[in-house]
């Protein structure tokens, strides 16, 4: 009975995983939206950068006040914002409604990222807590994969693809609804919130400051790529835009399984081999790719760099925390914060794209990101072997 209790009230929060991944759906927007409004490349690149932006924002902000309404309560707070985000193209879509619609959705989704994981160890105890902390995921991954068919189908079907929100919005209220339902005690603690202070403080540390740039550069990279398949893709095998952007659900697809093997690999292997090597095969597919003008090699190199980056942000904060483990809560923050490089490198992507003419400048933006990840693997390995 009491197994059947906790997986009633485990349901509801592995689904707030499945919203989580609502905001890889900026990747394959960006492509619609641009042909849509007529944007340029630069002002197509900003679009990512509405979502990923609050993760700088929010991460700590949220953290402090995870603490004081309660993980529950946080939570919901998330899904109402994207509740409220998916419910606007539903009313009028236009260009500010589409801006309005993303940033709703990166401060929700921040949101569900501070609070989601803590919320599960209130219901999930022990060695289960890792496979069901995998296992949201793994779902996160699923409605990633699943966002570019949605919106692919709903643009050949219906001629509209921001009718696809109408999925959305009808997977988020169940989501809220069931949540505000399920009762689920929340254990009073008395450790002490990450301070600003003390969090920013920390970029002091070369070990520290590696990991963050870390962290904004496997973010920029995935959601870079997300971004960029479908555009190479149309720019180089002449494919229809709808035809297109299913390589995003390639990418998808490959960062899923990669994951995956990367559970099993990180079991066998220190996460300092296994950095390195990865973001060596990354680097050599990217330069590859600026080469690559049909279908097949452009897929096959994507599905590479998705699996060889998948597991790179898990084993850059592994490796964070693990320098410094009595810091464990602000290290969390800072590296969540990270993710902001989501909103950094689109941008740069779009610029380097208009100045060059061409999808080479965005893919050589990603060869950056990847050089200096690889310069990461080997200097995050000497400074922690030092300790």
């Amino acid at each position: 009975m009491q197994k059947v209790q906790t997986n009633l009230k485990l349901l509801p929060i592995l689904l707030g995983f499945f919203i989580m991944g609502f905001c890889d759906l900026v990747g394959i927007s960006v492509t619609y939206a641009q042909s849509q409004f007529n944007w340029s490349e630069t002002r197509a690149g900003f679009l990512p950068s509405m979502v990923f932006l609050w993760f700088f924002i929010l991460s700590i902000p949220a953290a402090i006040a995870m603490d004081k309404y309660g993980r529950k309560n946080l939570v919901s707070i998330g899904l109402l914002i994207t509740l409220a985000a998916t419910f606007i193209p539903i009313i009028s879509f236009n260009e500010t409604s589409c801006y309005a619609t993303f940033i709703l959705l990166g401060v929700g989704n921040t949101i569900l990222q501070v609070s989601l994981n803590p919320l599960l160890t209130n219901v999930v105890k022990g060695t289960q807590l890792t496979s069901y902390i995998t296992s949201g995921q793994f779902i996160k991954a699923i409605s990633s994969f699943v966002g570019p068919l949605l919106v692919g189908y709903f643009s050949l079907k219906y001629g509209s693809w921001e009718k696809s929100f109408y999925i959305y919005t009808l997977i988020t209220l169940i989501s809220f609804i069931w949540l505000f339902f399920t009762k689920i005690e929340e254990e009073v603690t008395e450790k002490k919130t990450a301070s600003f202070s003390k969090t920013i403080g920390l970029l002091k540390d070369r070990n520290i400051l590696l990991s963050f740039l870390g962290i904004l550069c496997i973010v920029g990279l995935d959601v870079g790529m997300n971004t960029i398949t479908p555009k190479l893709l149309i720019e180089r095998a002449n494919l229809a835009k709808e035809a297109a952007t299913y390589g995003s659900s390639w990418y998808f697809a490959a960062r899923t399984i990669g994951t995956i093997f990367g559970v099993f690999l990180l079991s066998k292997f220190s996460e300092k081999a296994f950095f390195k090597v990865n973001m060596t095969v990354v680097l050599f597919a990217l330069i590859a790719l600026v080469f690559a003008q049909n279908q097949s090699l452009i897929l096959a190199l994507v599905c590479i760099i998705a699996f060889g980056s998948s597991s790179i942000f898990a084993v850059i904060y592994t490796l964070a925390i693990k320098s410094q483990p009595s810091l464990t809560n602000e290290i969390s923050g800072l590296m969540v914060t990270g993710v902001a490089g989501g909103a950094v490198i689109p941008p740069l992507m779009g610029f380097a794209t208009d100045f060059m003419g061409s999808q080479q400048g965005a893919v050589g933006i990603i060869i950056l990101c990847a050089i200096f990840l690889v310069y990461c693997s080997f200097k995050l390995n000497n400074s922690i072997t030092q300790q």
